[in-house]
């Protein structure tokens, strides 16, 4: 009969969350990893009944060095037992878990908890876009990996949950998606919602739910379509159809030719909405500062003659050293806390990774300027790119910002990938009060 795993539980330390994504390796290079629980089920037969040394690596969390500068903790794992370790948490933002992926509970499982958790269906997915439609908040993610295929799905998933509170949030994260589309038996799966004509991936971006002239909702998105390795070829205008349950094309605003070889700027990137001085009330895309602005309507979003095109940032002054950092993408909101716009964003050629370093900032408006970046998150040799700000059914003038972005070795310098974690979507909550900054109310 097989032996009952040893059960680890990883906490921060003063708050007693469980940690997700912290990694115990032993000296003989097993390496075992936390869920959204912060659990690990140690399975391994040679190391029961014996003192057993193990390396940990948290990414923003850590045990203090011991002599020889390593880090880790020592124990005797024991069938049935426990063992709980606190970590200190080094990086401004909390760890709350990973949103996607299979397994999110997988260890817990094998210790016997959370058995009645189902699997969505998908293992891995690129990026994601929201928006709220009929008080349900719609997820769409780019290419998924399915289990029996790496990037199975090439065209676009989805998913809808009920409008989070995210101040009530507590860890371990388990959101209740409800993949697209629903079948008749109330059975969801990942399934290709945007396969629109032409070879390669549909991307979707820039999803954000407007009215008509006649007060009508439209669920409405831009997409590109693409062609080995990464080149676009076509971008246009798309709208959810609920009956159907997928994406429909509009229009095309670009084709790839000799006189055009480069889609133009279009309504990409993540909306917000903003009235200024003057009273009008604008739709702002960018990725993350804004690019082009529209009047907030159904009609203004698909007349070009309407959009205005901008001159984004492309760098923001550290507070700590003054450096440039470099912008690659991201989000913005107006925080209500601290009474101005903030943004996350992922630098460029970061320190510890190539993308995987994640700022804050603020500026008086949101056109910028932007100014005293701080740095919120790191990762050591791994990408956590296109960061998204959550602020569907958030209060602004919560002292907390939630945000998620792309886990993935994509871009690192020969990562090892993470068990269960790769190329999955990770979210974070950031305490805006210890940033440093005077709040000015």
């Amino acid at each position: 009969m097989a032996a009952q795993p040893c059960r680890v539980e990883v906490v921060e330390k003063g708050t007693g969350f469980p940690v997700p994504l912290v990694e115990l390796r032993t000296v003989h290079q097993l390496r075992f990893v936390t869920d959204n629980a912060g659990v690990i089920a140690l399975d391994a037969p040679e190391l029961m009944g014996r003192e057993t040394w193990f390396f940990l690596y948290g990414n923003g969390y850590e045990v203090p060095k011991d002599g020889f500068g390593y880090r880790g903790v020592r124990f005797i794992p024991m069938p049935g037992g426990r063992q709980r370790i606190e970590v200190s948490r080094t990086i401004l933002a909390q760890r709350l878990g990973r949103l996607t992926g299979g397994g999110l509970f997988a260890e817990s499982q094998k210790c016997g908890e959370r058995l009645d958790w189902r699997e969505s269906g998908e293992f891995g997915c690129d990026t994601v876009q929201t928006a709220v439609l009929r008080n349900r908040l719609y997820w769409f993610w780019g290419d998924t990996s399915l289990p029996h295929y790496p990037l199975g799905i090439f065209h676009a998933t989805g998913a809808t949950t009920p409008i989070p509170d995210w101040d009530s949030l507590s860890p371990p994260l388990a959101l209740p998606f409800r993949y697209l589309p629903v079948r008749n038996d109330g059975a969801t799966k990942p399934t290709a919602l945007a396969r629109f004509e032409g070879d390669g991936p549909t991307w979707i971006f820039g999803t954000v739910t407007l009215k008509d002239g006649e007060g009508n909702d439209h669920l409405c998105a831009s997409y590109i379509k693409i062609k080995p390795p990464l080149t676009p070829y076509r971008c246009g205008q798309c709208e959810w159809d609920e009956e159907a349950g997928r994406f429909r094309e509009l229009n095309t605003v670009w084709k790839h030719t000799e006189e055009s070889p480069k889609p133009p700027t279009f309504t990409d990137g993540h909306p917000v909405l903003w009235r200024d001085d003057g009273g009008t009330e604008w739709l702002l895309f960018g990725d993350p500062f804004p690019h082009l602005k529209c009047p907030a309507t159904w009609e203004d979003w698909q007349d070009r003659t309407r959009w205005q095109l901008l001159n984004p940032q492309r760098t923001v002054v550290a507070r700590d050293g003054g450096r440039q950092v470099r912008v690659h993408r991201g989000s913005i909101a107006w925080s209500g806390y601290r009474r101005r716009w903030v943004t996350i964003f992922c630098e460029e050629h970061g320190e510890g990774s190539y993308l995987g370093e994640i700022w804050y900032a603020e500026a008086e408006t949101p056109l910028g300027p932007w100014k005293d970046a701080v740095k919120v998150v790191s990762h050591d040799n791994y990408t956590f790119y296109n960061p998204l700000i959550h602020t569907e059914g958030w209060n602004p003038d919560s002292p907390y910002l939630y945000f998620e972005g792309t886990y993935t070795t994509t871009f690192a310098n020969k990562a090892h990938p993470t068990p269960r974690y790769e190329y999955t979507q990770i979210l974070y909550r950031l305490p805006l009060a210890p940033l440093g900054m005077k709040n000015e109310k």
